[in-house]
């Protein structure tokens, strides 16, 4: 709901700051008082084009504030969060739009700046304005389907559902398809590769253990001459290890004539036992290093070749293993595959089923509400001096390829304003005040289901008078009752209906020696409403049997 409107500088309003109310709140005022620079400026925050021309005469800049109170999961609160723009629940939401003299705007959400576009998104779901020139709202046939099916209650999420499953399985049956059809193209290429690689074999971390295996052994062939020759200078009857042992044994024998020569044969049996971890640890380097040539050849053919088909299949050699796993269930995929999608083919067509009977069924309850709402509109339009005039909701079938998750009916408001003349879409054969009284007349049948909080009619009544006038005052007071309503009208039996009443005035004065002309508006009391529908119903001159028209006018609401 609108629940204020703030504008600095527009047109002939220097500074304006308006309050709002529940119900139906009317706007009168002489013919040019301003009454359109006021809807101007609530356009202008609601993403309308921003005309340099909205700027005052003199002024840098005009401005305007709207501010929104909106309840728990209004459609505003979802398209703001998916802009990342912040609103804290029970906080009013505040729409900013500023316009410079010399061209360029900028526009902010509760101080968050935002793009013109996203103003407009947030005004269709915020507030309708129906006049003559209007094209949003209940005229704009993309919204008509989603207003029917809010007047029939229709239930469209086993549609939505169903269409997301068949889009989902069709789609898995064409991936498959291309993956087969892919794949037999290369039959004989993936059966070779697969074939060649099993046969192969290859390992992960095969190369590193080829190659670390290759340098050792290479290693050993550079030094299997030194090995030798410090094998034999420890090893054997004349090797050092043997001459050590032997002094020992004789020390050993002689060792108790002398002290000191226990000292040297303790050092002696140490050299011994050092010599012999040598010689251990000797034999151990030999066998490392141990050189063949045969098995030498094998590993660098193993290594030239595991890189040689890596090359060939762009991969590392260490992924040749998972190449080869993966071209293997490609050509499963390939003997197979015919059995999947036939597979997939039946799951495609029992999901294409399922979609077509929920939405068969989403149409049957359309064309039912269909009829339903036709009558509740020819209903209101005799009172509205529309007696000539038939509506219709057309509920027709889309092309298959137009199909969503709302089902495969196109629906569209029609009318026909004259006996035998076609149907034809709203907004092209009605204008002005009669286009309003239809957009009224569909409202008042639709009731509270469906678009914007606040209403806004711009003179609604023009060319009408008396019953019809009456007429339609009394459908906007019922429609008020579930919305917002603003109204701008010329009649006082429209007026009269108003839970609240603001006088649009324009005043002229002398500043500085030049005239300056400003627009005001503000509230009507009781007694100054009841004035002002006076001067509404005689004109210029109130007279005493306008003031009592009046009291009867408001007496009786």
């Amino acid at each position: 709901m609108l629940t204020s409107l703030a504008i600095r500088n527009v047109v002939l309003i220097e500074a304006l700051d308006l309050e709002f109310g529940a119900g139906l709140s009317v706007l009168t005022g002489e013919t040019g008082a301003g009454k359109s620079i006021l809807l101007d400026s609530l356009g202008l925050a609601l993403g309308a084009r921003a005309d340099t021309g909205l700027v005052r005469a003199g002024a840098a800049q005009a401005s305007v504030v709207a501010t929104f109170d909106l309840p728990v999961a209004h459609p505003a609160a979802a398209l703001l969060a998916e802009n990342d723009i912040a609103m804290d629940v029970g906080e009013p939401l505040i729409i900013r739009r500023t316009v410079k003299a010399d061209g360029g705007s900028r526009a902010f959400v509760n101080d968050q700046p935002c793009s013109a576009a996203l103003l407009r998104d947030l005004g269709g779901s915020l507030v309708e304005i129906h006049g003559q020139h209007d094209d949003r709202g209940l005229l704009n046939p993309r919204g008509h389907r989603a207003l029917l099916d809010s007047y029939a209650r229709c239930d469209s999420a086993a549609v939505a559902d169903a269409h997301g499953a068949w889009r989902t399985a069709a789609a898995a049956l064409a991936q498959a398809r291309e993956t087969v059809d892919h794949a037999a193209r290369d039959r004989d290429y993936l059966s070779h590769a697969v074939d060649e690689l099993r046969k192969f074999a290859p390992e992960p971390g095969e190369e590193a253990t080829l190659a670390g295996e290759r340098a050792t052994m290479q290693k050993g062939a550079r030094l299997t001459d030194d090995l030798s020759a410090i094998a034999d200078c420890l090893t054997g009857s004349d090797g050092g290890l043997a001459q050590l042992r032997q002094a020992a044994r004789r020390l050993d024998r002689i060792a108790a004539e002398e002290p000191l020569l226990g000292a040297v044969l303790d050092a002696l049996d140490r050299a011994v036992a050092e010599a012999g971890e040598a010689e251990d640890r000797l034999a151990e380097a030999v066998e490392a290093l141990s050189f063949d040539p045969a098995r030498l050849d094998a590993m660098e053919t193993r290594l030239f070749d595991l890189r040689g088909l890596a090359r060939k299949h762009q991969v590392a050699p260490d992924d040749l293993a998972a190449l080869c796993d993966e071209m293997a269930a490609r050509l499963a995929a390939i003997e197979g595959g015919e059995g999947h999608i036939a597979a997939l083919e039946a799951e495609v067509r029992g999901k294409d089923a399922a979609y077509r009977a929920a939405a068969r069924a989403l149409s049957a309850e359309r064309q039912l509400a269909a009829g339903r709402l036709d009558a509740a509109v020819a209903g209101e339009l005799a009172p509205l001096k529309l007696d000539a005039a038939r509506f219709r909701t057309v509920v027709a079938p889309l092309d298959e390829g137009q199909w969503s998750g709302q089902g495969m009916d196109r629906v569209e408001f029609e009318i026909s304003t004259n006996p035998g003349a076609p149907f034809a879409p709203l907004a092209k054969i009605a204008s002005g005040g009669e286009l309003s009284r239809f957009i009224l007349a569909l409202k008042v049948a639709l009731a509270e289901r469906g678009g914007a909080d606040t209403l806004i009619f711009d003179e609604i009544d023009r060319g009408v008078g008396g019953a019809v006038a009456d007429a339609i005052g009394e459908r906007l007071s019922r429609l008020a009752q579930g919305s917002q309503i603003l109204v701008v009208t010329h009649s006082p039996q429209v007026a009269a209906r108003g839970a609240g009443h603001m006088l649009i005035a324009k005043s002229s004065a002398s500043e500085n020696g030049d005239i300056v002309t400003r627009t005001g508006v503000h509230a009507l009391g009781e007694r100054e409403r009841r004035e002002e529908i006076a001067r509404m119903l005689s004109g210029a001159e109130i007279t005493a049997e306008a003031r009592a028209q009046a009291d009867r006018l408001l007496e009786k609401l």
